[in-house]
């Protein structure tokens, strides 16, 4: 078995359901979004505000559609809250993810972020942590990390826009005082290329420890206009900052490249949260699913 065959893809409900903001895509179901996200040619998902929270039910309705479930979001608050809030909640969330066989947990730093506010510009008011909060953040992600290997399983931070992990430098601290074998990285080519990041540089650097990926392109005209309008995060989502590979302004060819010859195993999650009725969540799932392809032609990818 080559690597590429162990590379798997999954898709992320939030084209037709946004957590954050529920307006959008209020009118679609669960039967419907993960119908279309196996009928565009996707095995996995993620977890949606729709999802049924029992396993047993959830398996049900995945197993009919020949789905399984890649991981799911979970919010921290190492920095602001105590640890043992946290801790409560990541344990019913791990234990939820290890009943659906999921063997990653995506998870981030939600202390001090603004990506959920509506009127706060997401790169002028972009939190900075202190030391204080560095040492909060990183002892508590080991001690996370800690808790996921319990169940064999293992945490994947996510470094996302307008929060405390956004940049390069901050990818960096993170990755340099966290242990490996208790915290491992998202890849989210969306945020680093909105943020001004290198994906293919985070990429080589970081490849021994990403252990789940997120495919997202830009609109870049919209990400100009997000910056140049002092504009939320949550605002540039409803202008169309993101959408699916091939339909902006990242080049994926190189960075599946570099994914295939690192050898890495694990979930490609398509994920690009659009408003469902400027972007049809089915129709973009589907182009996205045709566009990786077409970088690898010659693969037999799950």
């Amino acid at each position: 078995m080559t690597a590429e065959t162990k590379i798997q893809f999954g898709c992320a409900p939030i084209a037709w359901t946004n957590d954050d903001m529920p307006e959008l895509g209020g009118e679609n179901t669960f039967e419907q979004c993960i119908s279309e996200m196996a009928l565009a040619g996707y095995t996995g998902t993620e977890i949606g505000n729709k999802y049924p929270s029992d396993p047993e039910t959830l398996k049900k309705y995945l197993e009919l559609r020949n789905l399984r479930v890649a991981s799911a979001w979970f919010s921290a608050f190492l920095t602001t809250k105590p640890f043992e809030e946290t801790k409560q909640a990541f344990l019913e969330h791990r234990d939820f993810l290890y009943a659906m066989g999921a063997k990653v947990i995506v998870v981030s730093e939600q202390g001090h972020s603004v990506q959920g506010q509506m009127d706060t510009p997401v790169f002028k008011e972009k939190p900075v942590f202190t030391d204080t909060d560095w040492d909060k953040l990183t002892h508590g992600l080991e001690a996370l990390g800690e808790l996921a290997n319990e169940k064999g399983m293992e945490i994947v931070y996510h470094h996302h826009m307008g929060t405390g992990v956004q940049t390069t430098t901050e990818i960096n601290r993170l990755m340099e005082n966290t242990s490996a074998d208790k915290v491992s990285l998202l890849f989210d080519t969306g945020h680093l290329v909105f943020s001004g990041e290198n994906p293919i540089e985070i990429y080589q650097k970081y490849q021994s420890r990403i252990k789940h990926i997120h495919f997202k392109d830009i609109r870049e005209s919209v990400a100009k206009e997000v910056k140049d309008n002092q504009d939320s995060f949550l605002t540039g989502v409803k202008k169309g900052v993101f959408t699916v590979p091939g339909d902006g302004m990242i080049d994926f060819e190189p960075i599946m490249k570099a994914i295939s010859e690192s050898g890495y195993e694990g979930w490609i999650v398509v994920e690009a949260e659009q408003d469902p009725k400027k972007a049809n969540p089915f129709e973009y799932a589907l182009k996205g699913r045709r566009y990786i392809d077409q970088l690898m032609p010659q693969k037999q990818l799950i």
